[in-house]
């Protein structure tokens, strides 16, 4: 029997992916969106929406819900703190509402940023405690709590899943839709610069670790496959897990490989350490690495593409 999955924020970097993934093996795979809805696959809902999350879950009847709308931003979530809320954790919890009880298997999409990041620290499992160093990553954290709260007291059991994951990259409509696509676009404008202008500022100080949007939809479908499988129904299964790939570097360091991929000079552009106490209000963590090893320990595939190989594919550079 095919299965049917609906993606949430299907027009974005991630749900784009974690949809057609879910389509190329084989399934009923619906995505939804609010400004770039393309039916019929991807269906226009505002998911602020409680009675719209109802109507598109009745008219659709997935097996799965990967929740990946928010609003993941720091700088804006931090801007308008109330929105952020609105997205990340009233939308989160109504569709948890909404799910649960027509037993559908959601996947709460959250992020590393629930970690304070602090030197030391990580890497961080699924039992670590939380400390978020900003809005977004706090809203995300209440988010969490507000799909298990709501999985807990109807007593669905294997029925919520949050999966963080940190900071993605791979194929995208436009490069801001990625912090780190975005930086192959900063080093194209830095090209352009004249020897007066201000040199294009990477940051230099915290570790990250880009995971492709592709492993993290395979891990999505192969964890939907596992929840619903019914010989584990008996089976008590995490209700928190952690993806991530094992490539660490600074953003300073990511625009290296892309000035060594591309052949282009980075005299333009040029590293710097973020203040204690950022100008901006926004503190960003130093080093928020996920373990995998509780997916790894579920059977689930915990490989990532290799982050150069990648891009050399994406921008067609090879050495022969």
């Amino acid at each position: 029997m095919t299965r049917t999955v609906l993606v949430t924020g299907a027009s974005g970097l991630l749900g784009r992916e974690v949809r057609r993934t879910f389509e190329i093996d084989s399934w009923t795979a619906f995505g939804t969106a609010l400004n770039r809805p393309s039916p019929p696959e991807i269906i226009k809902m505002d998911i602020l929406d409680a009675k719209e999350i109802e109507r598109v879950l009745d008219e659709v009847k997935p097996d799965v819900v990967v929740h990946c709308a928010a609003n993941r931003f720091p700088d804006s979530c931090s801007a308008n703190p109330s929105a952020a809320h609105a997205l990340n954790v009233s939308a989160s919890r109504a569709l948890a509402e909404a799910t649960t009880s027509r037993n559908i298997f959601l996947i709460y999409i959250s992020t590393d940023y629930v970690f304070s990041g602090a030197p030391s620290e990580a890497p961080y499992t699924p039992t670590s405690t939380p400390n978020p160093p900003n809005t977004y990553g706090q809203t995300k954290l209440d988010g969490e709590k507000a799909v298990l709260e709501v999985s807990s007291k109807a007593d669905a059991k294997n029925k919520v899943v949050v999966l963080r994951v940190p900071i993605l990259y791979g194929k995208c409509d436009e490069p801001k839709e990625s912090a780190i696509n975005v930086l192959m676009s900063q080093l194209w404008s830095s090209q352009s610069l004249s020897p007066s202008d201000v040199k294009i500022k990477v940051d230099d100080y915290a570790l990250r670790f880009p995971t492709n949007t592709s492993d993290v939809a395979r891990v999505c479908r192969d964890l939907s496959k596992l929840y619903l499988d019914p010989q584990k129904a008996g089976r008590e299964l995490p209700s928190t897990l952690h993806f991530s790939s094992e490539d660490q570097m600074t953003k300073w360091q990511i625009v290296h490989i892309f000035a060594e991929i591309m052949g282009l000079p980075l005299e333009n552009m040029k590293p710097f350490r973020p203040e204690d106490e950022p100008t901006d209000g926004v503190i960003r963590p130093y080093d928020c690495h996920l373990d995998s090893s509780a997916l790894r320990d579920l059977g689930i595939n915990v490989s990532t593409v290799d982050f150069r190989f990648w891009w050399r594919m994406e921008v067609g550079a090879f050495r022969h």
